[in-house]
């Protein structure tokens, strides 16, 4: 396992040595406090899985990730100090796959990056999935509709498919918690919201007005089921 740590603090690129070294000691932890070094190493050296801080001496952490959603479906934790809430919607936004507020628990990021590699591992071997016009090839990080073409980030494709693979029927939060985490989180309502909300920018004609993703008040969400199609 490969891992980038965009990071400005030595402290703190330590302290995650330290945590990767008592549970991966094998895996190899890449750095850098520069942003436009990091894309560098991204395009060269292939992580796994990216750590990004937030605040950089050479930009805004946020620019970053958008940079990185460019050309990568790398999963990507944030990590970082700042914890209002508009920062975190903002980062999940942008395509982030998880937000953790510093100081952080060694024991919470392992378990958040392992989440993370498993779902990807898991991907990997998955087929596209169809469902009337939609077709997901989580491989890829594709949706395709009708002639559109979409590029989802990994939780995005997770939570597609879960949808996809219940149209018609109603995808609790603690399942969708479960597909993007890899266990049921009945305080990840939020951010399932930021998530759904992205989608529905990227595939919805009018997404303050939405045919294909419905909320179910108090349930969670539904793919509208297809008129002449089953998903397979």
């Amino acid at each position: 396992m490969k891992a980038l740590i965009i990071e400005d603090d030595p402290q703190v690129v330590e302290s995650v040595s330290i945590a990767f070294q008592m549970r991966w000691p094998q895996a190899e932890l890449l750095s850098s406090h520069l942003g436009s070094k990091a894309l560098d190493i991204l395009e060269s050296e292939s992580p796994d899985i990216v750590i990004l801080d937030i605040g950089l001496p050479d930009g805004n952490g946020f620019d970053l990730l958008k940079q990185i959603r460019l050309f990568s479906s790398v999963p990507v934790i944030i990590l970082t100090v700042q914890s209002d809430e508009a920062d975190i919607v903002k980062g999940l936004e942008l395509g982030a796959d998880d937000y953790l507020v510093k100081p952080f628990r060694h024991m919470e990021l392992l378990a958040r990056i392992w989440a993370l590699l498993r779902r990807q591992a898991h991907e990997g071997e998955e087929l596209p999935v169809t469902c009337g016009s939609l077709c997901l090839d989580s491989l890829k990080g594709e949706l395709s509709c009708e002639e559109k073409r979409v590029n989802l980030t990994t939780t995005e494709a997770r939570i597609m498919r879960r949808l996809m693979e219940n149209a018609g029927h109603v995808v609790a939060h603690s399942s969708l918690a479960e597909a993007i985490w890899g266990e049921g989180d009945a305080g990840a309502d939020d951010s399932i919201k930021v998530h759904i909300r992205r989608l529905r920018q990227k595939i919805e004609v009018d997404p303050s007005n939405p045919q294909l993703i419905l909320t179910v008040p108090g349930a969670g969400y539904s793919l509208a089921k297809p008129a002449t199609a089953q998903p397979q």
